[in-house]
């Protein structure tokens, strides 16, 4: 646990010389930067923001004149147009009315519009009361006019009988009223407006909305800048309307509502309704402030840095593609990415005598490797080193020595006839997947793989200060099938796949053994858990 706790692991890095990927690297950092601090300071990341918590109080000021049917002209001041709502962020301003003058308690006929038509007293109810009903029936039908018959009922008489507003409005010089808007958040804001200029940033027509009413939002928008140098704090105003303003769509268009206005006429209660038709106007205050914080813009800084990712992906993209050259992309992917496979069902490669191209295939524990499914086939890259050297080696003249052949049964998955059994189905592999002649049986095995001088030299290359090798060291000897491994490796495989391990065939494994034997007769097979492509991986 201590050796782990002072291991410190990084990425591994793969650098490539070249103008065009560097300058192109540099140009995406670049704008991906110019993007982010664009975005930091159009959104002003950089601050702490606080909703805003405000009160809105609003007052109509104006005097209008209109002409009422049975009164003349009336003048109507604050008191009588504008209505308090419930909402405190809310004002009424009245602009249309239907007006039914002198209804006292009694009876009386109801209107067709609201009321049932009757022939006879049968057909109405007694002391019911309908949705759409004035008062409660009385079970009487009575005669409405000369040509229709309703029930009667007790109400507040005579009835409403007028559905339609009067175009125009009678209160349009409405459009001129004054609005005050006090909005305080933290410093009071005091802001003068007309009704018609309100109505008109909406959108609408004064003239033609004041005749069935409706409903405008006024939106209050503060965004104000705490800053020093930047220090700004003022309202942004705009407005729409909030009802449906088409009749045809909506059952009861506009915004409308009724009051009464009671006196006393002879000891009797008297009074006249009023249906009034108006604009309600809904104040709709949000938005924030923002100051300077230097955790906000670490964080901000911390949360972009991961854009630059967008850069290698790109980069990588565009080297392992088509788009760039093809070499340098397989040396890459081979340089950046090492691949661990796992021991128990490793990525093996093998190469026939009897074909030109590699197959990759998926070594198992419980089937021969001879009989592996294969998962890829690869072309053979010649190793442009063992290429010179085995043209050295062939011009010098050695004498083949004769090989003995095992005596052993032929096994069935062998195609060469001189693979001798295994214990383990790994290692059951021919040199041939057809029949014919073993290459372990060639002149040139004997010159490459197996020739005694040659492998000293090699040894002796690889570790200059290395003292000669002895014949009878039982260390040289194991030394010497090592490399005689590896030489077949390179002959026959060249550069094996990335990411397999070359897998060398069960004769070809026999043949190096008897010329290089252990002592005590023992080997330890085949094994993936260290093995690489330029490793043997058989003992």
């Amino acid at each position: 646990m201590a050796c782990a706790l002072c291991t410190y692991e990084t990425n591994k890095l793969v650098r490539i010389h070249s103008v065009r990927l560097g300058s192109l690297k540099w140009s995406l950092n670049a704008t991906i930067l110019l993007g982010i601090c664009l975005v930091m300071l159009w959104n002003r990341k950089y601050q702490h923001f606080d909703q805003v918590v405000s009160s809105v109080t609003a007052k109509v000021k104006g005097v209008a004149l209109m002409h009422l049917p049975g009164q003349g002209g009336v003048v109507w001041d604050v008191a009588d147009y504008s209505r308090p709502s419930q909402d405190k962020k809310s004002f009424l301003v009245v602009t249309n009315v239907i007006v039914t003058n002198k209804q006292k308690q009694g009876r009386c006929p109801e209107p067709p519009v609201s009321g049932r038509l009757c022939r006879h007293d049968n057909d109405c109810d007694t002391s019911t009361w309908s949705q759409h009903s004035n008062g409660i029936q009385t079970g009487l039908c009575v005669k409405f006019d000369a040509l229709t018959r309703t029930c009667e009922v007790t109400a507040w008489c005579p009835i409403e009988t007028k559905t339609r507003p009067p175009r125009p409005a009678v209160l349009a010089s409405a459009e001129n009223f004054t609005v005050l808007i006090k909005n305080n958040i933290r410093f009071p804001a005091f802001n003068f407006i007309r009704l018609g200029d309100v109505v008109r940033q909406a959108g609408q027509n004064f003239s033609q909305m004041a005749v069935e009413g409706g409903v405008i939002g006024i939106q209050i928008k503060w965004d104000c800048n705490l800053d020093l140098l930047t220090r700004r704090c003022l309202p942004r105003y705009s407005f729409r309307r909030l009802d449906e303003n088409e009749s045809n769509k909506t059952l009861y268009p506009g915004f409308n509502f009724r009051f009464a206005k009671y006196n006393m006429v002879d000891g009797v209660e008297e009074r006249t309704l009023y249906k009034a038709f108006g604009i309600r106007f809904d104040i709709l205050v949000f938005g924030q402030a923002g100051k300077f914080s230097i955790i906000q813009l670490v964080v901000y800084i911390g949360s972009t840095l991961s854009y630059y990712a967008l850069t290698t992906v790109l980069m990588d993209w565009l080297i392992q593609t088509s788009c760039y050259s093809a070499d340098v992309g397989q040396n890459y992917g081979e340089k950046k990415v090492e691949s661990v496979e796992d021991g128990k069902k490793g990525v093996l490669s093998v190469s026939y005598v009897d074909q030109d191209h590699i197959r990759v295939v998926k070594m198992s524990l419980k089937r021969r490797l001879q009989d592996a499914n294969t998962v890829a086939v690869e072309t053979r890259r010649e190793d442009a080193g063992h290429v010179t050297m085995a043209v050295s080696v062939l011009q010098a003249q050695v004498d083949p020595r004769p090989v003995l052949k095992p005596d052993t049964e032929r096994q069935s998955w062998c195609g060469c006839g001189r693979c001798t059994a295994s214990a383990l189905p790994q290692e059951e592999l021919c040199c041939r997947r057809s029949e014919g002649p073993c290459i372990s049986s060639s002149a040139l095995f004997e010159r490459l793989v197996l020739h005694r001088p040659l492998l000293e030299a090699l040894l002796l290359y690889r570790d200059p200060l290395s003292p000669a090798p002895a014949a009878t060291s039982g260390h040289s000897t194991a030394t010497l099938r090592h490399c005689a491994y590896q030489q077949y490796v390179a002959w026959r495989f060249g550069v094996p796949p990335a990411a397999t391990c070359p897998a060398i065939p069960r004769c070809c494994v026999g043949r190096i053994r008897e010329e290089f034997p252990s002592p005590d007769g023992r080997y330890s097979g085949f094994t993936l858990a260290n093995a690489t492509p330029a490793i043997t991986t058989q003992d």
